[in-house]
């Protein structure tokens, strides 16, 4: 029986295939109906949906979905990027989004932003501006500058400008993949 991962990954890929789905395990259920893939649990009904009649591929996740880590787990995985605010009816957008070559996306809570920076902030020091860590804003990625923390607010300085983030804000982000694990 498919993992509940398994199977979100399994309505991630056929949507973007425009492929039919029709799978289930205990607590998910991925079908297709009139063009579009529904993935749904019992308690819940609806958590996401993507039409499959479209040119460019777009989801619909449920914002306060029990199953909402698991989808925000697998659509950065095939790029896909969390885009907008959520809508009327409690759905965040995610959005096909281009990577730049060897980086990984990441799409976490601000403070994983913040343990990563801790990571690669000697580099920072030691050469200047680079290009480990980026973050989108303005539709295009810029390595961050620095990252402070004040009463529960991150605040990451680019090149173009500063943002805030909520210590429990999602934020998009990019981490260079290391030379030994590019194999």
């Amino acid at each position: 029986m498919l993992s509940d991962l398994d199977l979100v990954r399994e309505f991630v890929c056929n949507s973007i295939q425009k492929k039919d789905i029709l799978l289930a395990n205990r607590s998910l259920t991925a079908q297709t109906i009139y063009n579009t893939n529904h993935l749904a649990t019992k308690a819940e009904g609806i958590i996401a949906t993507a039409q499959l009649n479209t040119t460019q591929t777009e989801f619909l996740i449920l914002s306060n979905s029990s199953h909402w880590e698991l989808l925000n787990q697998a659509l950065p995985e095939y790029n896909y990027l969390l885009k907008g605010n959520i809508d009327s009816r409690g759905f965040y957008h995610y959005q096909y989004c281009q990577i730049p070559q060897n980086y990984s996306l990441q799409c976490t809570k601000s403070v994983l932003l913040w343990r990563a920076w801790w990571k690669y902030r000697k580099n920072t020091l030691q050469r200047g501006i680079t290009s480990d860590l980026l973050i989108q804003t303005r539709d295009s990625w810029y390595p961050i500058l620095d990252l402070t923390i004040s009463k529960g607010l991150l605040y990451v300085k680019t090149l173009g400008s500063e943002i805030e983030i909520h210590a429990d804000d999602l934020v998009i982000w990019l981490s260079k993949i290391e030379a030994s694990s590019q194999n």
